[in-house]
């Protein structure tokens, strides 16, 4: 029988950590009998316990890697007098989610994941968290849940894939998904494309550019939740797994030191984090997801927000897809460190932020030089472009706005008629089979959170006319996403959507739509009168996703312009698990 002595294991004060629930006093004799029986001492059950959560699984090369990473883990929090518990959680990975209707459950696991690893932790009583994820939306979800339960915690990135190697250069899965547009039109041949296809993903890791994933990584350590200097190693590369067993140290730290999420994740800290993804010309889907993680600190904090970051960013590293360098050149030059420190030492990032090591950011990158003598970081006095990678949109056909990517584009303003298709599938085929015009301006609607629902990624369309000839030559907007991926003049998350009335679902093909990358506008040419009457005949769409997951989702997800997020988040809170 324990006695009340062991309540403070290593200097942790046993009554004050939640895990007391399940390991303390005599009326937990059958909780520690389940303990014992999975190999526990004595001792390993009274220290406290931190759950290493991470999205393993067989799905694709994301995620391979972090059932390794996570023993890592699991060795730093043993080492510094934590007993680590491993678990895992689902994630949907969108290279081969992408194109078709499973792709409406990508944005929705974000919620799943940050929903899992809470009631994980919340229903065994954890003290801490490291959360290990991989692809686009484990990253995000993942980080959720840390800001969540709002115990110490810190966040590890799985790591990218390296770069594939076709006829003398370096490629990444979105030159796969270009490559299905030009065998389409005839420029790559059938052996080919089955030789891209197998050069493209040579290993575990994700997505090999600045696309979403890589781009919430760098985010993870501008934000502070994750160890400096820890998104850049590649998955496959073994000394990844000392800084994951730092990281695992570094939990520990942070709960012997009280530092929790929410002293992390604040408004300026958002504001870093923006500021990075606009510096690289990072992915669109930031705009979702710095939302919906400022939503579990009880912050309000909108695309609108994100898209005022993105106006006054400079743009200073040359990264894929907008750029020529994938995610491992970025490494190999110095990592998002030498971004954080560029862009600190100009006084455009807040450098006071306090980060989970219990230093501040400026004091975690204080020892980062710019490199010399490469070519994927620029000097903010010498920018690729004076504003941001990524722009936000308002106007007449977008009033709660939309976003686009403008890194790598010569041409910032289009103007066209509308070419309108209710779903994606429509549209892609329209594309391969080439009965899209020039000029045109391809409409995608009824793809949002609630009309899809799901908010559906259309890389498959955007890499089939890029790799028709085409990728400038029109224009595409959508109440939908974009992949990280994406390039061209392609304009996402348009609100209201149309499953709600919003005026991308009153637009009718042939109609006049004005995109305005250097003003920030996005219009249709159609009189508020014109539009009002069209309102009035406008009638609901149902789905086919009328039970189930997808149809919960659809019953309480939000605007884009908040996140897509499904619950009040921390405004609404009465405690926090962190204090039970």
């Amino acid at each position: 029988m324990p006695d009340s002595a062991r309540g403070t294991p290593n200097g942790f004060d046993k009554s004050k950590l939640p895990s007391r629930h399940v390991t303390e006093g005599p009326e937990r004799a059958p909780h520690r009998a389940f303990l014992y029986a999975m190999g526990l001492t004595d001792a390993e059950v009274h220290q406290p316990l931190v759950g290493v959560a991470t999205c393993w699984n067989e799905a694709a090369p994301c995620n391979i890697s972090l059932s390794r990473q996570a023993q890592a883990a699991k060795r730093g929090v043993s080492d510094a007098g934590g007993t680590p518990r491993e678990f895992a959680t689902i994630t949907v990975t969108d290279g081969i989610a992408m194109g078709h209707d499973g792709m409406k459950s990508s944005l929705v696991s974000r919620e799943i994941i940050a929903d899992s690893v809470e009631l994980t932790m919340r229903g065994h009583c954890y003290d801490a968290l490291v959360g290990l994820a991989g692809c686009d939306k484990s990253l995000p979800g993942m980080m959720m849940a840390m800001v969540r339960l709002n115990v110490p915690s810190v966040f590890v990135y799985g790591g990218t894939i390296l770069p594939g190697r076709f006829q003398g250069r370096d490629v990444t899965i979105v030159d796969v998904f270009e490559g299905v547009g030009q065998h389409a039109a005839g420029k790559m041949s059938d052996a080919e494309l089955d030789e891209l296809e197998a050069a493209a993903c040579p290993c575990a890791g994700s997505c090999g550019g600045q696309f979403t994933a890589n781009t919430m990584a760098c985010v993870s350590e501008a934000m502070g939740l994750a160890l400096p200097a820890s998104a850049g190693a590649p998955a496959a590369y073994e000394s990844r797994d000392s800084m994951v067993e730092a990281s695992g140290r570094a939990a520990m730290h942070a709960l012997r030191e009280g530092i929790r999420p929410r002293d992390v994740v604040t408004r300026a800290s958002l504001d870093n984090a923006a500021k990075v993804v606009a510096a690289t010309g990072g992915s669109t889907n930031a705009g979702l997801h710095l939302p919906a993680i400022a939503n579990e600190a009880g912050i309000r904090y909108t695309l609108d927000d994100v898209a005022g970051i993105f106006k006054e960013t400079p743009y200073i590293a040359d990264l894929m897809p907008g750029g020529k360098h994938t995610a491992r050149a970025m490494y190999e030059a110095g990592g998002v460190g030498v971004v954080i420190k560029e862009l600190l030492d100009a006084g455009l990032l807040e450098g006071d932020c306090l980060t989970v090591t219990g230093k501040t950011l400026r004091e975690n990158y204080a020892d980062v030089r710019f490199p010399e003598g490469q070519d994927v970081f620029y000097r903010v006095a010498e920018p690729l472009s004076p504003t941001g990678g990524v722009v936000g949109l308002k106007g007449s056909l977008a009033p709660e706005g939309a976003i686009v990517k403008v890194a790598g584009l010569a041409r910032l303003r289009f103007t066209g008629p509308a070419r309108v298709f209710d779903c994606e599938e429509d549209a892609f085929d329209a594309v391969v089979k080439r009965k899209i015009e020039e000029g045109e301006v391809i409409v995608i609607r009824y793809e949002g959170p609630r009309g899809g629902p799901g908010m559906r990624e259309m890389l498959s369309t955007t890499a089939a006319l890029y790799g028709l000839g085409m990728g400038e030559s029109v224009a595409l907007i959508t109440d939908g996403r974009f992949s990280g991926g994406t390039r061209g003049f392609c304009i996402g998350h348009v609100g209201p959507e149309a499953a709600v009335g919003g005026p991308i679902g009153l637009i009718e093909d042939g109609d006049t739509i004005s995109i305005d990358a250097v003003e920030g506008r996005l219009d249709v040419a159609l009189s508020e009168e014109e539009l009002e009457s069209r309102r009035k005949k406008w009638q609901p769409r149902g789905t086919d996703h009328n039970s189930g997951a997808l149809w919960r989702y659809a019953q309480t997800v939000g605007p884009a312009v908040d996140g897509a997020v499904v619950h009040p988040g921390a405004s609404a809170e009465t405690h926090t698990y962190a204090d039970i």
